[in-house]
């Protein structure tokens, strides 16, 4: 018997290009692990929000309303201001006390310069210096960073401003005492000292 006709489609060549060579294969569809690859470091990648509970830790119970009340209170300038000025006044008094410790001048009466101090007076001189230094200490301090505190919370940031406008602001009125010229000087050189430090922390 014979077999029936069967028709079978014909593909049809490509095209040749125009400088007569067939034309180039189609790329081949990317690999799986390119395609992983995208999903875990590439554009696809989705952020991971990591849940305490989830990974078996401990949450985090919700503030009290005394715990809420503390750090309004130890976030107020009041507080800030009243923290500078004790680490003001220690830190001056240190301060002065070792610079009292290295002045050979220490308990020399200026009336008898050639007459040898005593070590009760040595002791009052550099107690006198260090509170002295200990007091302008506290007043900067206090100054400074109750500035600070109204600057930041009247412009919302915390940024390196609010360090060179409380520096201007307690250097200028340390310094107008003396002056308009020393006030200048005082704003310019406490402005420049804070942006200085402020940029050193951050």
């Amino acid at each position: 018997a014979e077999r029936p006709w069967v028709c079978k489609p014909i593909m049809a060549a490509p095209p040749p290009s125009a400088s007569g060579e067939p034309a180039p294969p189609p790329p081949p569809p990317p690999l799986q692990y390119s395609l992983l690859l995208q999903h875990l470091v590439g554009d696809k990648r989705q952020p991971r929000v990591w849940d305490p509970a989830a990974l078996g830790g401990i949450p985090c119970p919700p503030k009290s309303e005394e715990q809420k009340m503390v750090e309004r209170v130890m976030e107020s300038c009041p507080f800030k201001a009243a923290l500078a000025c004790v680490g003001g006044f220690v830190l001056g008094g240190a301060f002065g006390i070792f610079t009292a410790g290295i002045d050979t001048n220490v308990g020399f009466d200026p009336k008898d310069p050639y007459r040898t101090p005593t070590a009760k007076e040595v002791l009052k001189d550099m107690g006198q210096r260090g509170i002295s230094y200990a007091k302008n200490f506290a007043i900067v301090g206090a100054m400074f960073s109750c500035t600070e505190c109204v600057v930041e919370s009247y412009r919302g940031k915390s940024d390196w401003k609010n360090s060179v406008i409380s520096g201007c602001i307690t250097g200028g009125a340390i310094g107008f005492r003396a002056g308009l010229k020393a006030g200048v000087i005082g704003c310019g050189g406490f402005a420049a000292f804070s942006a200085a430090v402020d940029y050193y922390l951050r």
